[in-house]
């Protein structure tokens, strides 16, 4: 690997992490997923091509895809948080870990998938 290649993969890999707490909620019956995650650009783009191909990636949603149909669905972000400089990735996701099971607490137990 040559040095330019190696400078970009260590920028890549010292960037601080943006994550956050989102919901894929089902518009036809309230259900929801609640997940946070430490890559929510992927997670929204994850959905966005489970939306585009029609193939649900998340077990506990694929009989209400099938039945109710990926338009049904929607990809909501509930909360944003970065990675402070101080912080090593293990404290980031359990602070994340903190903020997804706080929006747990604001959100309709029963509706959950």
């Amino acid at each position: 690997m040559d040095a330019h290649k190696k400078e970009l993969l260590n920028a890549y890999k010292s960037r601080p992490l943006s994550g956050g707490v989102y919901v894929i909620r089902n518009t036809q019956n309230g259900r929801y997923l609640l997940a946070a995650e430490t890559n929510l650009s992927g997670s929204k783009g994850k959905f966005e091509f489970s939306q585009m191909t029609d193939c649900c990636n998340w077990h506990k949603l694929s009989a209400d895809w099938k039945t109710c149909g990926r338009d049904a669905f929607v990809f909501e972000v509930l909360d944003e948080l970065t990675q402070k400089e101080t912080q090593t990735p293990e404290e980031f996701r359990a602070d994340l870990a903190a903020l997804g099971e706080l929006w747990a607490e604001k959100l309709d137990p029963a509706l959950a998938y």
